[in-house]
């Protein structure tokens, strides 16, 4: 909607334009004005793209980003459309971008708000950055507040040590206590490792 108020303004203003500079020098030489502006808005789009081409591939073969020179032909080809359009007003506006002096002063200005543009769009991303951020830093906190309450709720088990025993780790007098618990079992080696039976009675009394 925007843009077709936009067209609407600007054909009020150009027939607007025409009818008084008509009623001021006539229609022959309005016309005749209209012609000019044309083969000069022409001529100026093929000098100056040729100008810009150039450019660019000098530009290409320096390694450079050819930023200045994408912006020339960008208003080279806005002023060829102004140009073709009928009207003073736009063959004025077409001149503008078309003359190298005027260019480099539109030029300026779109590289001041491509600028502005940009460092706008930099400034939100900052700023959905550090929101994001935030969001995370919360979440973290909750989520570390939540485990510390259940570490709390657990300090009432008791740790404890599991300890494996195996035949290995048996002590070697277990065979000894073993046999001493067993009913009519004696021991019959001697504290020197030999065995020793006890003497009897008669064999005292016969020896």
């Amino acid at each position: 909607m925007p843009i077709l108020v936009l067209l609407l303004v600007a054909a009020i203003v150009e027939i607007s334009v025409l009818v008084a500079i008509g009623q001021a020098i006539g229609v022959w030489p309005t016309l005749g004005l209209l012609v000019v502006a044309a083969v000069l808005g022409s001529w100026l789009v093929r000098r100056e793209g040729r100008r810009t081409l150039r450019e660019i591939n000098e530009a290409v073969r320096a390694k450079r980003p050819p930023t200045r020179e994408f912006a020339d032909g960008a208003l080279i080809a806005v002023g060829g459309i102004l140009i073709i359009l009928p009207g003073f007003v736009s063959d004025v506006l077409g001149l503008l971008c078309l003359f190298p002096p005027t260019r480099a002063l539109a030029r300026r200005r779109m590289q001041r708000a491509a600028e502005r543009h940009s460092q706008q769009m930099q400034d939100q991303v900052w700023l959905h950055t550090q929101r994001i951020r935030r969001e995370q830093a919360a979440a973290g906190g909750g989520a570390a507040a939540g485990f510390g309450g259940r570490s709390g709720a657990d300090d009432g088990v008791i740790d404890g040590e599991v300890i494996s025993v195996t035949e290995d780790d048996d002590p070697p007098q277990r065979d000894d206590q073993t046999r001493s618990q067993i009913p009519g079992a004696r021991d019959e080696t001697g504290p020197s490792g030999s065995s020793s039976q006890a003497a009897s009675p008669d064999d005292s009394s016969g020896r």
